[in-house]
């Protein structure tokens, strides 16, 4: 019996391992009923790596993991996986906060797989909400702006696969981007690496 291929998976993971080396067992969340088994969360996995003034997430599960399903060889899956670097300065309890960020990128994934939104570098999330994505919601942070994270397109056996990253915006900021006042690369200027920081305000 062949065993199962996980090329897709390993491609994501080696390619976080050149960014961090020394980190071979990353903190690992993962559903508890696969999305394919019925369960409600469509990403097999998001790892955590610790960038040093922060976390550095990563998807699995917008591109093909496993065996090559698709008809589309020139990319795998939807083509891309998403990234999020938070700073540790604005998280107050660790686990609790890391939980909240794995939520909210199951919540994403579900707007692909059920709607098959495909996000890109250079767009906005906006939710509306008016409260933090943060665990506490006291944040400013209310939606993202997305760019493409240093670690560029990678090719896979699958396809190529493009890390999109998200960097929290407030909402004062994503209404200006909606209300043509301004552009997501206006306001990436202003975010340092992309990173999401809870404790930044509004840069307008």
């Amino acid at each position: 019996m062949e065993a199962a291929t996980t090329a897709g998976w390993d491609a994501i993971t080696q390619a976080m391992s050149k960014r961090y080396p020394e980190q071979t067992e990353p903190i690992h969340y993962a559903p508890i009923i696969s999305y394919r088994l019925g369960g409600n969360d469509p990403l097999d996995g998001i790892s955590i790596y610790d960038g040093g003034s922060f976390y550095h997430f990563v998807t699995y599960g917008f591109s093909e993991l496993y065996e090559k399903e698709s008809d589309q060889q020139d990319y795998s899956g939807f083509g891309f996986e998403l990234t999020l670097k938070v700073a540790k300065d604005g998280i107050r309890k660790r686990e609790r906060e890391q939980k909240n960020i794995c939520g909210i990128l199951q919540s994403i994934a579900r707007m692909s797989f059920e709607n098959g939104e495909i996000f890109r570098p250079q767009e906005y999330i906006y939710t509306g909400q008016t409260t933090g994505m943060d665990a506490d919601g006291t944040s400013e942070i209310t939606g993202f702006l997305t760019m493409e994270d240093d670690l560029g397109t990678i090719q896979t056996p699958n396809g190529s696969v493009q890390f999109v990253q998200l960097v929290g915006a407030t909402n004062a900021e994503l209404r200006q981007i909606i209300d043509g006042k301004q552009t997501v690369q206006g306001i990436l200027c202003h975010i340092p690496d992309g990173i999401t920081d809870y404790m930044r305000t509004s840069s307008l």
